[in-house]
């Protein structure tokens, strides 16, 4: 692993904001190559497709981002007939990371997910807490939702939202004694950060969730235990209610800074902490409207996106990596198993570790947990085993042209890494290809798409 590349932490030279969020446009400088387009699609999606690949190398950046933050009707028809409803009627174990992963594999509109799968952890709500399987299945489906949508209404969602009160127990709220774990939630982790407000602040404002219980699954609303006195929270006084508080900390302009850092983080670079002037024109837009997608958007098609600052930049997270295998495979592997796998790695869809979700960048990466990964790869490119074989390195390569054992080891770096790797590493795939016997069946293909998932920089997103 080329832990230079994801060392934390590390001071960025001063980048101008104004060339950073301009629209990339190709040029002789920076070609619209290969490259740039894997790394679009594992940054805006769950990886490609050789075919996604090529089509989106013909079309261009702007009409290839189009399609990822722009569905059609026919692509958001077919993305919004998601089986919603079976899922949350199920509460059996593994069943809602199990239907996601598929949902992940499937869509047209990976984008929704992509930010879905963010806002899971920046919310960190949890099954173990919640305890109920139809209530985080809800959860989910209200952060699938809002994912590229306004972060005002998706707070106010989360406001009366089961799952998150079970999930932070704060299931009970009385007048004469405050629950103040939403409240410490909302004005810490989920808007302005820690450090922030005062205690005093998050009092104030649990004043404002009385009433609000959770009783046999519902959220329901006792006039007689919400407190109905004024309220100071971040110096504003009034007889404020859940709304009210929302509408409060979005105001503070720590809010969009902190929400546009975290998003920098997930969709630009988890290594350098970004200046504060590069960030302002976004965060003054974003405190404006609170437009997700909007945000989103203008970091995808930025300057900034397409450079160095942000090219293998982030670790890939146990998701990233498996589905990263699944899309290139062209095909759908069976996703309860898959689920159980990704938890042993260290990421368990539906329970985050805490409510500040998982840590992510190098924490995704343990001798133990890389061990898992090459060992989940083996097992979702076996032709036996808890994937029945749907994944076939050797029928991909043939059908893209690529016969051979030196031809297969080429195909498979360019599809998973566009060939971007040091050449001693060509080199030895190469060589190892040459040395390949031909043994019976494809093996060797197997065995050429195992070697390309073991080069460090495909941990790299």
């Amino acid at each position: 692993m080329p832990m230079n590349a994801i060392a934390e932490n590390t001071t960025p030279k001063p980048i101008d904001a104004g060339w950073a969020w301009a629209r990339f446009e190709p040029d002789g400088q920076r070609a619209w190559t290969l490259r740039w387009v894997g790394h679009l699609y594992r940054r805006a999606a769950f990886g490609a497709s050789w075919q996604q690949l090529q089509d989106a190398l013909k079309a261009g950046p702007q009409a290839t981002i189009d399609g990822l933050v722009k569905p059609t009707a026919v692509q958001a028809g077919a993305d919004a007939s998601s089986g919603d409803d079976a899922v949350t009627r199920s509460g059996e174990a593994g069943a809602l990371a199990a239907w996601w992963l598929r949902r992940m594999l499937e869509t047209p509109y990976p984008l929704r997910e992509k930010m879905a799968l963010f806002w899971h952890g920046h919310f960190g709500i949890s099954q173990a807490r919640v305890k109920d399987g139809r209530l985080m299945a809800n959860h989910v489906s209200m952060l699938r939702k809002h994912a590229l949508g306004s972060y005002r209404e998706l707070l106010q969602a989360a406001a009366q939202d089961p799952a998150m009160f079970l999930g932070l127990n704060s299931e009970a709220s009385r007048r004469a004694m405050p629950n103040d774990n939403f409240a410490r939630q909302l004005l810490g982790n989920l808007t302005m950060g820690p450090g922030v407000c005062d205690e005093q602040d998050i009092k104030e404002a649990a004043r404002a969730f009385t009433g609000w219980f959770v009783l046999r699954g519902d959220l329901r609303y006792f006039e007689r235990e919400h407190d109905t006195g004024v309220k100071t929270v971040l110096a504003q006084k009034g007889a404020w209610k859940p709304e009210d508080i929302v509408r409060i900390v979005l105001e503070h302009g720590e809010s969009a800074r902190s929400i546009v850092r975290k998003i920098y983080r997930w969709l630009i670079s988890e290594v350098e902490e970004p200046e504060e002037s590069l960030l302002k024109p976004l965060c003054d837009s974003f405190a404006q409207s609170y437009d997700v997608g909007q945000l989103v958007e203008t970091m995808l098609r930025s300057n900034l996106f397409f450079s160095e600052t942000a090219y293998r930049r982030r670790v890939k997270s146990p998701v990233e990596f498996a589905l990263g295998i699944a899309k290139g495979m062209e095909s759908i592997v069976p996703t309860l198993p898959l689920g159980s796998a990704l938890a042993n790695i260290g990421q368990q869809l539906g329970d985050p570790p805490t409510v500040q979700g998982w840590p992510g960048g190098r924490h995704w990466i343990s001798p133990a947990t890389l061990t898992g990964r090459l060992a989940l790869a083996d097992a979702m490119l076996s032709p036996e085993g808890a994937y029945g074989g749907k994944l076939n390195a050797g029928s991909i390569a043939k059908k893209h042209g690529s016969a051979g054992p030196d031809a297969a080891a080429g195909f498979f770096c360019d599809l998973w890494l566009q060939g971007d790797v040091a050449e001693s590493i060509r080199k030895g795939l190469k060589e190892a290809a040459d040395a390949a016997k031909s043994p019976a069946g494809d093996a060797w293909f197997r065995d050429a798409a195992n070697r390309v998932i073991r080069i460090p920089e495909f941990q790299l997103s």
